[in-house]
């Protein structure tokens, strides 16, 4: 029994000896940022532990601030800090730099009218206005709806660069390509919830943006692509909720517009 169990140590510890170091870093802490987030950065521990220090009528606001800049810290923040000090990565090694801005903006101009049609043709959904905006007071209030996405922004930065930039630049000198397929695994199943459509969407979509950041050598580029299908999807949902107009035709649009005026 003793030389078994030694024998199994001296595997586990030559197994262990083959392992990157940066690679499992990278891998764990992923892990543990998902449920870093949805423990230390939930709205309802917002709510238990500020709920007497915030106005009644900015709590839900703020609890949804508190989701927003708790994904901000813990994917980006931490993340850059962590490639940076520990690893003594470079920013452009880390997907920080401008890389290969020109094709990026013209892929991102080509596909963001692309998503403008795609999202309103899906906010005629009944499924798609109960989810968007996800904070309801948005969808009547201007001013809360502005706010509310440009909290949203700084989300988008932590939650792009988990996926897009550190998994994969973080992991790219030992699986190379198969980076961006691992990033896509994690990122499609925190979808599990959302309208089916989106669900799947979401394989495809985890897929080519990590191939587009690979190709472009920065992470930047799936920040606006990203937080335009949900601000679009927000804005539309919001319209249509405020003016009570369906269809998806030119007319609709034209109708929704009308209404507004």
């Amino acid at each position: 029994m003793v030389s078994l169990l030694r024998d199994e140590w001296r595997r586990l510890r030559r197994a262990v000896r083959t392992l990157d170091g940066q690679t499992v870093f990278v891998l764990t802490f992923a892990a543990v940022a998902v449920v870093l987030q949805f423990t230390l950065g939930s709205r309802s521990r917002f709510v238990d532990l500020f709920s007497t220090a915030v106005p009644r009528e900015w709590l839900q606001l703020a609890a949804w601030g508190w989701w927003f800049g708790m994904q901000g810290v813990i994917g980006f923040v931490l993340p850059v800090i962590a490639l940076r000090t520990i690893f003594r990565l470079s920013w452009q090694d880390m997907g920080l730099g401008a890389g290969n801005w020109r094709l990026a903006s013209l892929l991102a101009g080509l596909y963001i009218p692309i998503v403008a049609v795609g999202t309103w043709v899906l906010s005629d959904g009944a499924e798609f206005q109960a989810q968007y905006p996800h904070l309801q007071s948005a969808a009547r209030d201007w001013q809360v709806f502005l706010l509310y996405e440009a909290l949203f922004l700084f989300y988008w930065i932590g939650w792009e660069y988990l996926w897009r930039g550190f998994m994969i630049f973080g992991t790219v000198h030992s699986l190379g390509l198969y980076a961006i397929f691992v990033q896509a695994l994690p990122f499609a199943a925190l979808h599990i919830n959302k309208p089916w459509p989106e669900a799947l969407l979401s394989i495809v979509g985890g897929v080519a943006l990590g191939a587009l950041v690979w190709r472009c050598r920065s992470f930047w580029i799936a920040v606006p692509i990203h937080a335009a299908q949900m601000l679009l999807l927000d804005a539309w949902c919001t319209l249509r909720i405020r003016t009570g107009v369906s269809g998806v035709g030119p007319e609709a649009l034209w109708r929704v517009f009308a209404e507004l005026g």
